[in-house]
């Protein structure tokens, strides 16, 4: 009995040891050489849904039979089989004729065992052993792999568990490589370019902020990666294995802030079917990335105040305070300052989130680094596209550099797609990107607000770029005079087949977000419309 328990113990060990199952199977054959008249040994495992066994582990096999052979089982004789599992006895070829000991013992000249592996209302498989030509098997022997079925199943729920991880490895692999070539990205994490030039001070003051839990307020422009930076922030902090969730204060409608900030509870207002969590308590233990949190409503600062205050938030329609865990990292291109002094953002918010700010500078301040973007973005492009990979040349470069970039490195990025994909992976075609083909519709619409140059003929390596002669109005004063003739349009009317966001081809929640930061009054397009028309002029 104690020599049976030794065995029983050194067997699990074996199987602890190793997570491949042909290792644990040779492992385990040689412990029981001396006490089994073995003289070859398998793992067979069940496929039901394809009514077949295949072998996945073997010992002393003389024949050198390859592993992961499988054999088609004809569907009432897996049914017998997985019957005779389910009951857990062991087969011993001399004592039995039933259809599961024809099935498993009809290569095996000699004398025979099986046994079932795995639960009995789940089997996976069957232990095989075949005794030497002239050796039999007794009962004590019957006894002993009774006694040992367990930790053989335990070894191929093992064996089992690493093949659905691979499995589920590679899929994970592909969906990752899928998307990223998708997006145009080697890899999954934001390349940063510029970090030795044009960003130095700004990865200097990432590197030097990112460690505490601070609270970051990120300056800069439309474009200039703003989240970019702030994902460097939470990759270089210890949040780094937390989440990281990204919100875009413009993009939520008044009415739901709140609920998507800080959650409701089941019942809370109409709609709210069951609770759920908001933005600050799925972001704990990580980071919460608020852009443009100059546009929250008074109402919401308030009760962000807490949360950085103390770290304690209540859900909508809840009673029951929530601590939360979050470190806060927000954004904007407005002059918040300037806001707190209007009345229009909090002080004391402003107080607690800009306790280490961050400026970006925009792409015309950092032109050193239009060169490798450009390249950068020339690469993403051709993964994305299918295009084959052609870097700027000179004159393209030339003429990236002399441009303004009012959208900063977004606009850039999207000048050089739609390069690559006018060049058709020939080459790049800035000029056109750019809008300085005459011939093209963006050409002719630059040249209505640009003065042709004076004199000088452009040279023949660089195409010529217009110079500005006379004003640009502001970008948001263009946005505002081209959502105001929408609305002039769509008579006021914002949402549906025939409204502005249509017409525009944007969210009419990005719309209102977009009317609400211009100072743009959507009704006063519907007043104008109820107007009289003027007596005919005549005349």
């Amino acid at each position: 009995m104690d020599s049976l328990r030794s065995l029983v113990a050194a067997v699990w060990r074996e199987v602890g040891r190793h997570l491949d199952l042909q290792q644990s199977t040779a492992g385990i054959a040689a412990l029981l050489a001396s006490h089994l008249p073995v003289d070859q040994l398998w793992i067979r495992r069940f496929d039901p849904d394809q009514s077949c066994l295949e072998t996945v582990a073997t010992a002393n096999d003389t024949d050198g039979s390859p592993l992961n052979v499988r054999q088609t089982v004809a569907p009432d004789a897996m049914r017998s089989l997985l019957a005779w599992c389910r009951r857990q006895t062991v087969l011993h070829r001399g004592q039995s004729i039933a259809p599961p000991a024809k099935l498993l013992f009809a290569a095996i000249d000699g004398d025979a065992l099986a046994g079932p592996l795995g639960d009995p209302s789940d089997p996976h498989g069957v232990l095989v052993l075949a005794a030497p030509r002239g050796r039999r098997f007794n009962a004590s022997h019957v006894h002993l792999i009774q006694q040992l079925l367990e930790p053989f199943s335990s070894a191929l729920e093992n064996d089992l568990q690493v093949r659905r991880m691979a499995t589920l490895s590679e899929a994970a692999e592909a969906d990752k490589q899928s998307l990223l070539h998708r997006l145009g990205r080697k890899s999954i994490g934001d390349t940063i370019v510029g970090v030795d030039s044009g960003l130095r001070a700004v990865m200097e003051r990432v590197e030097l902020v990112a460690p505490s839990d601070a609270p970051v307020l990120i300056f800069g422009e439309t474009g200039t990666g703003k989240e970019v930076i702030a994902r460097a922030i939470h990759r270089s902090s210890s949040r780094r294995d937390g989440p990281f969730d990204r919100v875009n204060c413009g993009a939520i409608p008044p009415e739901l802030i709140d609920s998507q900030l800080f959650g409701h509870e089941r019942g809370a207002f109409t709609g709210a079917v069951e609770s759920r969590r908001g933005w600050f308590e799925r972001a704990h233990g990580g980071t919460l990335f608020l852009d443009e949190i100059g546009e929250l409503p008074l109402a919401a600062q308030v009760r962000m105040l807490r949360i950085l205050q103390d770290g304690w938030m209540e859900r909508v329609g809840g009673e029951k305070p929530i601590h939360v865990d979050v470190r806060i990292i927000a954004a904007t291109h407005r002059d918040l300052a300037s806001m707190v002094a209007d009345g229009r953002f909090r002080e004391d918010l402003w107080y607690r989130i800009a306790i280490f700010p961050i400026v970006l500078p925009p792409l015309r301040e950092r032109r050193e680094d239009i060169p490798n973007l450009a390249t950068h973005f020339a690469q993403k492009a051709a993964t994305r596209f299918g295009l084959a990979t052609v870097s700027p040349s000179d004159g393209d470069l030339a003429l990236l550099s002399r441009y303004d970039w009012p959208g900063n490195v977004r606009e850039l990025g999207a000048v050089i797609d739609r390069a690559a994909i006018l060049g058709d992976g020939r080459r790049l075609d800035v000029a056109t990107a750019l809008g300085i083909d005459a011939t093209s519709r963006a050409g002719r619409a630059i040249q209505e607000i640009h003065e042709p140059p004076s004199s000088a003929p452009p040279s023949d390596d660089v195409p010529f770029l217009p110079t500005r002669q006379k004003p640009i109005e502001s970008l948001d004063a263009a946005i505002r005079r081209h959502i105001e003739s929408a609305l002039r349009i769509t008579l006021g009317r914002i949402e549906g087949r025939y409204g502005a966001a249509a017409l525009l081809e944007i969210n009419p929640h990005t719309l209102r977000a977009k009317m609400r930061k211009l100072g743009i009054d959507w009704t006063r397009f519907r007043d104008d419309a109820k107007k009289p028309s003027p007596p005919p002029h005549d005349g």
